[in-house]
């Protein structure tokens, strides 16, 4: 394993997780190699001194594979190979040799396979040395059509095929979704970084058996349930992918299915392990990729869990200046804290906060479209002005949603008496 040290309190949590990832995948790490650069080098990632330490450990300890904690270009992870003499993996391709180990469903499946064609198709070279030798054939390759751009076309076909298998089941989602808001049913997503217990916490909330370990990536597969806790109606819990450090852009493409379902979630529980050292750090990381998928904008409730690992840590629920509830610390595993979590989400969901009336002209049918989005309205009449006059009816967590979005909207909004 390789790691080059960034900074000294991060690269020990940085660390510890790579061990972790490769732990995940069921090899047996022998050494760990660690060093500092500027840059990284050119053609080998590594400065000389550094990749003749590797190449001798790999010597002493007859290894047959070596892992870099960093993303490594299709050239550089070539040169790597050629100079060492053994497979060379980099973050990218062990993340996603963890994620085809875990995958469990038809669409997890997919996911996986579109995230590796993608990565494959900038590695495709390795394995094609002997370019010079050309072909043609009727069907198979035009005339003179090299080995390489054969099977790059190959890559893209398939690609494509799986693009559209991951887009009708992403309509049946989204169909799914919209029966839900015709219901008026609130869509709860569990979100975090891997292995902090959100499928512990979904179980608790669900009364279900999904998949839970004490690994990382243990969840993949998006899994909605209605919410069985007697507080909490009309309400279904989606439990989701975990997120992680430097997450690949190719897996955020090709989880878009699963993360549509963060999107479309009236309230995120952010759950955090509140034993752990880098708890900012993490967060921090959940927060970046909520923003790349454009789901940083909903109602967020923080879940500090595993506090039953904390020394003096009572569970308790957290308030800011307006007496909401902020964050709430529990323990999944003893089960100490979900009876204040229900009463925060509760209190989160709670129905009939705002009523009202508001007045929309044509030139915010995009505010008026987002109402009926989220089941806001309840009657609706148009005056000869061309002016919607609407009856809202929403909870606390769509008008905290919606004014943030549109800052008109607080502004417009008359409460009802």
């Amino acid at each position: 394993m390789v790691s080059l040290r960034m900074h000294s309190d991060a690269w020990a949590e940085e660390t510890s997780e790579f061990e972790e990832l490769v732990a995940s995948t069921g090899g047996s790490a022998v050494g760990l190699v660690t060093g500092y650069r500027k840059a990284p080098h050119a053609r080998f990632f590594l400065g000389r001194g550094k990749l003749e330490e590797v190449a001798s450990l790999r010597l002493e300890k007859g290894v047959n594979l070596i892992i870099f904690n960093h993303n490594l270009s299709a050239s550089q992870e070539r040169n790597l190979e050629e100079k060492l003499k053994c497979k060379v993996l980099d973050r990218t391709g062990l993340i996603l040799e963890i994620f085809a180990q875990r995958a469990r469903t038809h669409e997890g499946k997919l996911q996986v396979e579109l995230a590796q064609l993608k990565h494959l198709s900038t590695r495709l070279i390795r394995g094609w040395t002997h370019l010079e030798r050309q072909k043609g054939g009727i069907g198979l390759r035009g005339p003179g059509e090299k080995q390489l751009e054969s099977d790059r076309r190959l890559i893209r076909s398939r690609i494509s095929s799986v693009r559209n298998s991951l887009l009708k089941i992403r309509q049946q989602r989204s169909l799914g979704r919209q029966a839900r808001l015709k219901l008026n049913t609130r869509t709860i997503s569990l979100v975090g970084y891997t292995n902090v217990g959100k499928s512990t916490i979904f179980n608790i909330l669900t009364k279900s058996g999904v998949y839970a370990a004490d690994k990382v990536f243990a969840t993949l597969d998006p899994t909605i349930r209605r919410g069985k806790v007697e507080k909490i109606r009309n309400t279904v819990f989606s439990d989701t992918v975990g997120f992680i450090r430097r997450l690949p852009h190719s897996l955020i493409e090709a989880f878009q299915g699963t993360l549509e379902e963060i999107r479309g979630a009236s309230l995120l529980l952010h759950v955090i392990d509140a034993s752990a050292k880098d708890v900012e750090s993490m967060k921090h990381s959940v927060d970046i990729v909520l923003k790349e998928i454009g789901a940083n904008e909903i109602p967020v409730l923080t879940v500090y869990n595993k506090v039953d690992l904390l020394v003096h840590c009572e569970c308790r629920i957290d308030r800011d200046a307006d007496g909401f509830p902020r964050a709430v610390w529990v323990s999944a595993e003893t089960g100490e804290g979900i009876t204040l979590l229900v009463d925060a989400i509760v209190e989160c969901s709670e129905d009939g906060s705002f009523t009202g009336k508001l007045s929309l002209p044509p030139a915010l049918a995009s505010l008026r479209a987002e109402l009926y989005n989220c089941g806001a309205v309840t009657k609706e009449s148009v005056d000869n002005r061309g002016v919607s006059v609407v009856d809202v009816r929403m909870n606390r967590i769509e008008y905290a949603r919606v004014s943030k979005r549109y800052k008109e909207f607080a502004d417009i909004f008359t409460m009802a008496s």
